[in-house]
Order: C-alpha cells, then structure tokens, then sequence
C-alpha cells in the first residue's frame, strides 16, 4: 500500500554514468532496501518497487538535477530518509533534496517539459564566430528535417521541433561549450549528440551534462512567482 510520495533529486556523477536505466533502478532499489525504507510494491505476480524516474539519461550523460518518485509503504521523516539514504551511496550519486508529493499527483514523467545542458565539443578548427552563426541559422530555420538510426531502425523527424534554446555558453583553449534546452516529454526527446551534428560538428560531444529539468507543476502562487522568475 502506498501511504507516502518523496520526489528526490540526486546527481548522477561521472562514476555512474555508464550504468544503464535498468542497473540504475536496480542500484536505487538497493540502496533503499540496505537503508531501511519502506518502499511500496506493486500488485500482482512480480511485485517491483514503485520507484520512477522523470526522465532516463543515455548512457554516459552525468546530471546534477537528475528528478525521481519513491512511494513508501509507511511515512517516514524527510530529514531521516535523507541521512539514512547518504550513508548507502556510492561515489558518484548523491541527493541533494527531497520532498513530498501527494500520492494523487500526475506521474512525474507526464510533468517533464524541456531539459537543459552544457555540452562540451572539440573546436575542430572552428572559430567561435563561425559556431555562432552556425547555432543563428539552425535556430532561423522553422523547420530541420532529420533522420538517424537508432536500435537498427531509421528514425526522421523535424529536429528543429525539439530544440527550445541553443547558445555559446564558454570556450577553452581547445572546446566550446554549449547551452542546449531540448524537448524532453513523453512524446519526443531531443538529443544534444543529434544537435552538435546538425551544427556541423563531425565528432561526438566529449561530455553532455544535464543541468536542469522543467516540471510543470501546479504551484502555490508564491512559488509560481518563483518558478517564472528562474526560467
């Protein structure tokens, strides 16, 4: 039975980066049951814990702002589920915060609206002019007809669509860094791999990390206030 909803938010670290979905759930659900907390199962023939997650990372993508739903089959206090979590993580995942939730509440993934990243490429000769006209014109386009192939299959579909924001955020000696908030709902995710290709970068980024998601929540209207103030 569930009786308690804790939204937690916790950094995926460069340590961890390569677990996949599945072995991250299966690293939560370990970590929960070696620090006591009661999870909730659900019904039927292979009770699983009611853990979820807003919005899976790729493999090999760290995050600082990674969003997941834990239901709990008795209450538990906040601060206490904090401190007995920390001790049972390993390097690389850390929480950072943890609320509560009302039980009746949408999933979370239905809430996730855009993520945002910076997104670290290798310069290939490029000039930071020259990548800079290249992220006004694809962002000039209304439309960025697309295809790739993932898990075998031929994807197409309109890339512009799915990118929000696109921007020169640093440069090093050797790297650009860019800012990217992509789609990311239910329905269609963007790719900064797919993004840094279309700006004519030949090589895959070197690191993508993702800094930030957008819940669309209903919310007090103070922290509403809030919430727009930070967009």
């Amino acid at each position: 039975m569930k009786v308690q909803r804790l939204r937690v938010t916790f950094v995926r670290g460069e340590q961890v980066k390569y677990l996949s979905h599945l072995d991250l759930m299966r690293y939560w659900e370990r970590v929960f049951r070696r620090a006591g907390i009661p999870l909730a199962y659900s019904e039927g023939h292979n009770p699983t814990p009611r853990i979820a997650l807003a919005a899976p990372l790729p493999v090999g993508v760290t995050s600082s702002c990674e969003l997941m739903d834990v239901y709990l089959s008795r209450r538990i206090n906040l601060n206490g589920f904090l401190r007995q979590v920390s001790r049972k993580l390993v390097p690389g995942t850390e929480v950072v915060a943890v609320r509560e939730v009302g039980l009746q509440a949408p999933s979370l993934q239905s809430l996730v609206r855009w993520a945002e990243y910076e997104v670290e490429v290798d310069k290939e000769g490029r000039s930071r002019q020259e990548v800079e006209d290249a992220v006004d014109d694809l962002l000039a386009h209304d439309s960025l007809p697309w295809q790739h192939i993932r898990d075998g299959q031929l994807r197409r579909y309109d890339l512009r669509s799915l990118i929000y924001d696109l921007w020169v955020a640093d440069e090093t000696p050797h790297t650009f860094v860019l800012g990217m908030r992509l789609r990311t709902d239910q329905e269609a995710t963007g790719r900064a791999e797919q993004v840094t290709a279309a700006l004519g970068f030949r090589h895959p980024p070197l690191r993508i990390h993702r800094v930030r998601l957008y819940v669309e929540e209903t919310l007090p209207p103070t922290r509403a206030y809030r919430r727009l103030e930070e967009l």
